[in-house]
């Protein structure tokens, strides 16, 4: 039998398999559930296989589509590579997302954008929410993905983070101290919260740490050096959530939003994988 693998039920697979999700999926390539549903059928006809197990909660590669998921991943790469000679100069996609959302999830999309999008270059900014906003708005960033703040309800909505107060096991109190803070400078809105809060609270504190990166805020607060008021998805391990223990005020919840008015078809197909890629792995976190 002559069979012949189509590229984007291919590309359809690979997306399943690295999403774990026919919803994810579709999004990141801006079709429905049920086209890529069809499209896994017919390539398990086609290849008399069953590639993938679907249950309400998740989707799983049997041990064949375990398999061939490195050889469809080869054969994309390899389409990728056989158009690049005949694609239009290489487009740059600009990206801002701010340091309080972009988490361990950061690998995984400029891997995916890179899978999906080769032609495209990423020239990505991290920054406050408020100011990576304002430089979108004046028209510098194709996109970004930011904390929803003040009174600005647009967005497409990405994840919703709940925040903590993160310090590590080696970190010691004393009654009387005054609150050890590790945060960014101002102005962060991340730290404004926190600060009202405790203010709100009675309880005093003091910035033991003031750090320009999420990172160094979390390696200050990995180090014993103070508590750090942190998304619990970005969070790194070694720190645990001690504001119940010490009676902290809960710093509630915030969205993580996408804003974008990028209309070019190639940078919208990036997009999808970014929004889709962002979810997936902020459900599984």
């Amino acid at each position: 039998m002559n069979a012949t693998l189509d590229i984007p039920t291919v590309q359809a697979f690979v997306l399943v398999a690295e999403l774990k999700s026919f919803t994810r999926a579709a999004e990141a390539l801006g079709t429905t559930q049920a086209s890529v549903s069809m499209k896994l059928q017919r390539l398990e006809a086609l290849l008399g296989r069953r590639l993938v197990e679907r249950s309400p909660r998740a989707v799983r590669l049997t041990a064949e589509g375990a398999a061939f998921l490195d050889r469809a991943q080869a054969l994309i790469a390899a389409h990728a590579e056989a158009l690049s000679g005949t694609q239009p100069a290489r487009q740059q996609l600009s990206l801002g997302i701010s340091d309080h959302v972009a988490g361990p999830e950061l690998v995984a999309l400029i891997e995916r954008l890179h899978a999906v999008s080769p032609q495209l270059s990423l020239a990505l900014s991290i920054g406050f929410s408020h100011e990576l906003v304002e430089i979108y708005d004046a028209g510098r960033l194709d996109a970004v993905i930011v904390r929803q703040e003040g009174g600005r309800r647009s967005g497409e909505k990405l994840a919703e983070d709940d925040y903590g107060w993160y310090a590590s096991a080696r970190w010691r109190t004393r009654r009387g101290d005054r609150l050890p803070l590790a945060t960014l400078a101002p102005p962060c809105g991340v730290r404004a919260i926190a600060l009202r809060a405790l203010d709100k609270a009675g309880i005093k504190w003091s910035e033991t740490f003031v750090g320009g990166g999420v990172m160094a805020v979390a390696s200050a607060a990995l180090a014993g050096l103070a508590v750090a008021p942190l998304a619990r998805r970005i969070a790194p391990p070694g720190l645990a959530d001690v504001g119940p223990a010490l009676g902290l005020p809960r710093l509630g919840s915030s969205k993580v939003v996408l804003h974008s008015k990028v209309s070019d078809p190639v940078k919208l197909a990036a997009l999808r994988t970014v929004a889709a890629t962002f979810r997936s792995l902020a459900k599984a976190g």
